[in-house]
């Protein structure tokens, strides 16, 4: 198991700290900085601007929105990117939900799954460079039928020639019929909420779709699994919990609606279906405070490292020998060194970074 640094989301700017960060990270030893985008600040932008002052460390999007981007112009921002890193870029594409998708894109959102693999195969395309794109599917439509345009638009192909033709593409899915899918289509996945209690049926999940898997992608035993895992070091366990549930309580309360928010189904399948009724009926009310507070302290553990130094230490053998080949490390960018510190013992961290 391997690290990686997660950056996150921005708020009012840029994280405090990122950049110093994102530098600590690649001098600790780290495999990986991801970043995120929602509504917001983008994915791809912060890691040219950071990754300009890396050198080793690889540089991962966690992840791209669908809708974001036409496949072709998610094809074109990964070949830049994997060209001025020097072969560092790693992109991670997911589906985000119908609020975002129809509310801030506006587009419509059905079969995302059908959706997704279109996608993946039109970024091979390019990515591959070996003829002309062309696709006709039920959502891409390459180039453009006449009659729905001037009739002009030929097949093209990228004028750069990528650094990769293989460039890794990595998945975010939380249904168990987007794992699989992943598996199938995708050089990776990256999961949310990932729990080692679970590891069997998601280890089961990635065989399904390994067994659909074409002889063309990466062999799977070079599949890798980037799972995001929140590490908060403080006095106690329920003093780091209680910095945890905030990030709980929005994906579960407030992030997809009523009936149709993914985040919390993957909540609900470990069995905390009756904790996110609570949390969920708080958050819709309007009072977030008590969304938080009915976040289970169990639950922050099962998908979190909380506590003092003895306390994670006590939680990592439960992740060691799980699925995951990356640990992503979502944590205080103040406190990554005594986090990578605390890590080396459980991952391949290169012992004199740390």
């Amino acid at each position: 198991m391997r690290l990686g640094y997660y950056v996150g989301y921005w708020s009012a700017g840029p994280p405090p700290g990122a950049q110093e960060a994102v530098l600590a990270a690649e001098r600790l030893g780290f495999d990986s900085v991801w970043t995120a985008e929602a509504y917001g600040s983008d994915a791809l932008t912060p890691l040219a601007w950071w990754g300009a002052r890396t050198s080793r460390i690889r540089l991962g999007t966690a992840i791209a929105q669908l809708s974001a981007r036409t496949p072709t112009a998610a094809a074109m921002a990964a070949l830049t990117l994997d060209h001025l890193s020097g072969g560092r870029f790693v992109l991670g594409l997911g589906a985000s939900g119908p609020q975002v998708v129809e509310g801030w894109y506006g587009q419509p959102y059905p079969r995302p799954l059908a959706r997704t693999r279109e996608y993946v195969d039109i970024v091979r395309q390019v990515l591959a460079r070996e003829a002309p794109v062309t696709y006709d599917g039920d959502f891409f439509r390459l180039p453009l039928p006449a009659d729905q345009g001037t009739g002009l638009g030929k097949p093209l192909r990228s004028t750069v020639h990528p650094l990769r033709a293989d460039l890794p593409i990595h998945l975010a899915a939380e249904g168990p019929r987007n794992t699989a899918l992943t598996a199938e289509i995708a050089d990776g996945w990256l999961p949310m909420f990932y729990t080692p209690r679970m590891d069997a049926e998601h280890r089961a999940l990635l065989a399904e779709g390994f067994a659909k898997r074409s002889g063309a992608l990466r062999p799977v035993d070079e599949f890798e699994v980037t799972a995001a895992v929140p590490v908060v070091l403080a006095d106690d366990v329920e003093q780091a919990a209680d910095a945890i549930r905030p990030h709980v309580a929005l994906y579960a309360g407030g992030m997809g609606a009523k009936g149709a928010n993914f985040h919390r189904n993957v909540l609900d399948r470990l069995g905390y279906a009756e904790a996110c009724d609570e949390i969920q009926a708080h958050y819709l009310a309007g009072d977030k405070a008590r969304a938080v507070a009915a976040v289970p302290t169990e639950l922050v553990r099962e998908i979190a490292l909380v506590g003092t130094p003895d306390d994670i230490r006590a939680q990592l053998p439960a992740w060691q020998g799980t699925a995951i080949t990356t640990m992503l490390v979502q944590t205080d960018p103040r406190a990554l060194p005594a986090v990578a510190a605390l890590l080396a013992g459980a991952v391949d961290a290169p012992a004199d970074a740390v």
